[in-house]
């Protein structure tokens, strides 16, 4: 099939930059979902704003003002705009949603129109995602699918030690982390001074209560900062869908405790791979029980490393073209 992605973030990339911290979850969505859909014997074409045209690992990137309109593509996706079908034809359309966008701002954004006109499915990231939408939003049609985590997560040697007393959050500092460092600070500090908190650079770090700024500067560095890290701390967040931090946690066996906030709580088996608290002074218990008890923290850890390779893009493809 002829597959083309559009996407019009003003950030240029390609699949070369799929490391960068520059990028977010969706453009690291369409690097792989390219390749994995080349490997399947697709013809696949991503049009957003990289610098100039090449051709990386089977896939074609080229610059969104460089559109061929005379092709006919099997099918179209959209990195959450729905507006930009325009500049294509083609026999199937598909728009990835990343917002609980309400009606008005869909209105707003002048997306109305063209979601009639062209009568997309609408790819969503889970339950919480479905149930928050619009649902005239989905009239056309929806499917729920779940992301995968890159290999460089999955192929990480994982620490077979017992790791220092330290925990982490990579999520972005918008994502609750004040209510985590408050936490930190009112609960968990007071019961061990001795743990560390590695968080997204903020103006929030404070080393008198052991907080410290995680590497942010490639995605090496930030593997290496969580394989060190004993849990990830993790409350969630309400406009967070899906949660890749959790989930490359989850590959690197590294167990999660989160408030369940958001999408959090389809992230995590309670008592398996993580703890899901009802509030914040259950989420301090959780998260000293982990830092603090190591034959609990083997215990999920050793669950985690069953569960390891389970997210592959390769299978997250395959069972959206089926979906398709």
């Amino acid at each position: 099939m002829k597959i083309c992605f559009l996407d019009n973030l003003d950030i240029p990339y390609t699949s070369k930059d799929i490391n960068s911290v520059k990028l977010r979850g969706g453009e690291n969505i369409i690097i792989n979902l390219s390749r994995e859909l080349v490997k399947l014997g697709n013809d696949v074409i991503v049009y957003n704003n990289c610098n100039y045209d090449c051709e990386i690992d089977g896939v074609n990137w080229s610059n969104i003002k460089n559109i061929n309109n005379n092709i006919i593509f099997d099918i179209a996706i959209t990195n959450n705009d729905i507006n930009l079908f325009n500049k294509i034809k083609s026999k199937k359309y598909l728009a990835f949603s990343y917002s609980i966008q309400s009606l008005e701002k869909f209105v707003r954004k002048r997306q109305l129109l063209n979601y009639i006109k062209y009568k997309p499915k609408i790819i969503l990231l889970g339950n919480y995602h479905s149930n928050k939408r619009n649902k005239l939003l989905k009239i056309f049609g929806s499917f729920i699918t779940e992301l995968g985590v890159d290999e460089i997560f999955i192929n990480s040697k994982i620490n077979d030690d017992i790791v220092e007393n330290r925990a982490i959050f990579t999520s972005r500092k918008d994502r609750n982390l004040n209510l985590l460092i408050n936490i930190w600070k009112n609960y968990i500090f007071l019961h061990n001074k001795t743990a560390k908190l590695f968080v997204t650079p903020c103006n929030l770090i404070d080393n008198k209560f052991n907080i410290f700024e995680r590497n942010f500067t490639n995605r090496n560095l930030l593997i290496n900062d969580m394989l060190k890290s004993k849990v990830l701390l993790i409350p969630g967040h309400k406009a967070e869908l899906f949660c890749l931090a959790a989930e490359e946690a989850r590959e690197l066996c590294i167990p999660v405790v989160t408030l369940g906030i958001g999408s959090l709580s389809e992230r995590v088996i309670h008592g398996k791979t993580g703890f899901i608290a009802k509030n914040n002074d259950e989420f301090a218990k959780f998260a000293l029980d982990i830092l603090e008890n190591n034959s609990i923290w083997q215990e999920i850890r050793d669950n985690l490393v069953k569960l390891r390779g389970s997210k592959k893009w390769s299978t997250v493809t395959s069972n959206l073209l089926k979906l398709v």
